[in-house]
């Protein structure tokens, strides 16, 4: 892990060496693009990394006086600003890691299974409650809660709010820098699959609303998502515990919600609007087979979302019931005394209260 002090350095350049100094090196790549902007030759090319790009300035006309409004639009310079916050994020991953993660763990004393799902729900808690704060604060400036046609109306949405563009940047880097995270924390062969399917599903997703200009109706999903992806990763095992149940239903409303708005705007909002037709130039791609193919993907991750939510509800129904009808084999009803071992307890009794002198004649009488 970076930051991680160790008495014995494996060699340079080595697997081990990469992985335990990732955070230093990445740190130094950082820095220099930050000193980019000391010098003027280079300053125009580290502002492409550092900074939102694509500024666009409108000027709106108010009873007063008119008001010139900032926007923002995308483009291929955005891959050099998602390039260098995903190196911010791997920093961040680390420093979590080091400082908060890994302190708990030598506490916990957990197993190796145990230590890398709490390393992983960790991480994933921490960053679903930043996006989902994040994510909130931005739709309580926008007009979805009183007017849920903002999510069609007016497309193609060129223009982005600074928050809104730079959510979706960060957005972006964060789940493309979970890639080489896989290599950097030495993730397990059979947990590779399972991240790696929802870290591309993140990608192919997030990337699709921000470059089809649907970046209204992505951050609306994405909200209720990171709130129930939470609420799963707010505590090692709540999935597993008593309020699986509370999860579960958070869970599946997520998902009726999902499909609710996704058939409401692409089946009903954007195929009625009288902008339609596909331009790259203008930003627009409101046309059936867009609509359709966006549609069709965000129906199969739910469909597959909720097959594997399916799968491990019953797998856990199963786990339980075994588990409940092996405690109803292990406590067994005890055995009812013999009719000769009742007689035998209440003559010992008897004899022992009435003549105590001759207690080990009756004695060795009733054992034989």
């Amino acid at each position: 892990m970076g930051f991680r002090k160790k008495s014995k350095s494996p060699p340079v350049l080595s697997h081990e060496f990469v992985i335990q100094n990732h955070a230093d090196m990445v740190s130094c790549v950082a820095m220099i693009v930050l000193l980019g902007l000391m010098f003027e030759m280079t300053a125009k090319f580290a502002i492409m990394f550092i900074t939102v790009q694509y500024n666009v300035t409108e000027t709106l006309d108010t009873e007063d006086k008119p008001e010139p409004v900032s926007y923002y639009t995308y483009g291929p310079k955005d891959m050099a600003t998602v390039f260098f916050y995903l190196l911010i994020a791997i920093i961040l991953h680390a420093l979590i890691q080091e400082y908060i993660l890994d302190k708990i763990n030598r506490r916990l004393h957990l197993s190796k299974t145990k230590h890398s799902k709490f390393n992983e729900s960790g991480q994933l808690a921490t960053f679903y409650s930043f996006s989902f704060i994040w994510g909130c604060s931005i739709l309580t400036n926008e007009e979805f809660v009183t007017n849920p046609t903002f999510l069609w109306e007016g497309y193609p949405h060129i223009h982005m709010a600074f928050q809104v563009k730079f959510f979706y940047i960060c957005q972006i880097a964060y789940w493309f820098h979970a890639l080489p995270e896989l290599y950097f924390q030495k993730v397990r062969k059979e947990d590779i699959p399972r991240q790696l399917y929802y870290i591309c599903l993140y990608i192919f997703h997030i990337t699709g609303a921000y470059v089809l200009n649907l970046h209204r109706l992505g951050l609306v999903l994405l909200v209720p998502h990171y709130l129930v992806e939470l609420s799963c990763h707010i505590r090692p095992g709540l999935c597993l515990s008593r309020r699986f149940t509370l999860w579960a239903l958070l869970f599946v409303i997520t998902r009726l919600l999902t499909l609710t708005v996704s058939v409401l705007t692409f089946g009903f909002g954007l195929s009625r609007t009288d902008n339609q037709g596909f331009s790259l130039a203008e930003g627009n791609f409101n046309v059936l087979t867009v609509r359709v193919t966006c549609l069709s993907a965000i129906c199969l991750t739910q469909a597959w979302m909720m097959w594997k939510f399916i799968n491990f509800q019953l797998k856990k129904w199963r786990e339980q019931s075994q588990i409940q009808a092996s405690k109803k084999k292990a406590v067994s009803p005890k055995s009812r005394p013999s009719k000769k071992d009742s007689r035998g307890e209440t003559f010992l009794k008897v004899i022992l209260y009435v003549d105590y002198n001759k207690t080990h004649v009756y004695l060795s009488f009733v054992h034989n």
